[in-house]
């Protein structure tokens, strides 16, 4: 049977990630009696959590809201999640380093020593993001994102009109934000980079969210970026057999192709671009023979570069 003190952080855990928790399965989870459930459930509630007794034929319990904050208890993995997330706060771009850093210090005094050494030994570099957005304008828009409200702001030169918006959703994607929103004066879908935003308060009037043409806003981003509204997928797809091995190309194709093996010593690439002249390029870097599998405008694309490469070499 586990110790008493980290059976409670299991049980607090296990309170914090779901509404409801039967006492049976409660009980199960923690390899205890549901008699021992109740005991630790009760000690929580000396240290300040307020929990609620659910009635019913398996009873069950619910962490409830507090009004003030109860003292912090972290088990060893929610210590690393939060050394890691406060450390990498430079990464997202949202300018907040300097209080990412003062509350990964508070929450470090407030730890037992061996949790403080696990922290200390986290460190890493190389998350700097030079696109910085100011935290203000990101709850703005995630606010008016919430709770459907027409969102101003200024956007591009100073003397342009603000935009007016009906913002469906904030999205961070390769380093930068992003907000997907519907604009009111150009009547469509619309990006705006929220390092360029400055919002216009008070927000306006609540609205009706719109269909989005994808399936969510990531999709709708990734959509964007390659010439699409609504699927993620590039409007030039081809196929080349290479002569070498699978694993010499699969490490550099990326998200945008796939590889599969023909033979020891040649593999089938499938791989995306804007243009046919773009699949191209993402395969000549190669460096290496290849056969065009297809389609059509892709062997089309290959003469054409071909006829190019031979003129400019002949002068």
């Amino acid at each position: 049977m586990s110790s008493s003190s980290s059976r409670m952080l299991s049980l607090l855990s296990l309170l914090q990630a779901r509404r409801d928790w039967p006492g049976p399965v409660l009980a199960e989870r923690l390899d205890v009696s549901a008699r021992t459930v109740r005991r630790d459930v009760d000690r929580l509630r000396e240290l300040g959590y307020r929990i609620t007794a659910i009635k019913g034929p398996d009873g069950g319990y619910r962490l409830d809201a507090g009004s003030e904050l109860p003292p912090l208890l972290f088990d060893d993995a929610q210590a690393v999640a939060i050394a890691v997330a406060l450390q990498g706060m430079p990464a997202s771009g949202i300018d907040v380093d300097d209080a990412a850093a003062r509350a990964l210090a508070t929450v470090r005094q407030v730890m037992p020593s061996r949790l403080r050494h696990r922290i200390d030994g986290i460190r890493f570099s190389g998350v700097e993001n030079e696109t910085r957005v100011d935290p203000g304008v990101l709850e703005a828009a995630s606010a008016a994102a919430r709770d459907r409200l027409v969102l101003r702001f200024d956007y591009g030169p100073a003397d342009r009109p603000p935009r007016r918006t009906e913002p469906h959703a904030v999205v961070a994607r390769e380093g930068r934000w992003y907000l997907l929103a519907w604009d009111l004066d150009a009547d469509d879908w619309r990006t705006f980079r929220l390092d360029r935003m400055t919002p216009r308060i008070p927000t306006g009037p609540s609205f009706t969210p719109r269909p989005l043409p994808a399936a969510d806003a990531q999709t709708y981003l990734a959509a964007r970026a390659k010439g699409s509204d609504a699927e993620d997928r590039w409007p030039c797809v081809g196929e080349v057999v290479f002569e070498l091995p699978e694993h010499e190309v699969a490490p550099w194709i990326g998200s945008d192709g796939s590889v599969t093996p023909v033979d020891d010593r040649s593999c089938r690439v499938t791989v995306g671009s804007w243009s046919w002249v773009g699949v191209l390029a993402a395969v000549t870097r190669f460096d290496a023979p290849f056969t065009v599998a297809g389609p059509a405008p892709l062997a089309e694309a290959a003469r054409t570069l071909s006829a190019r490469f031979a003129a400019a070499s002949s002068r």
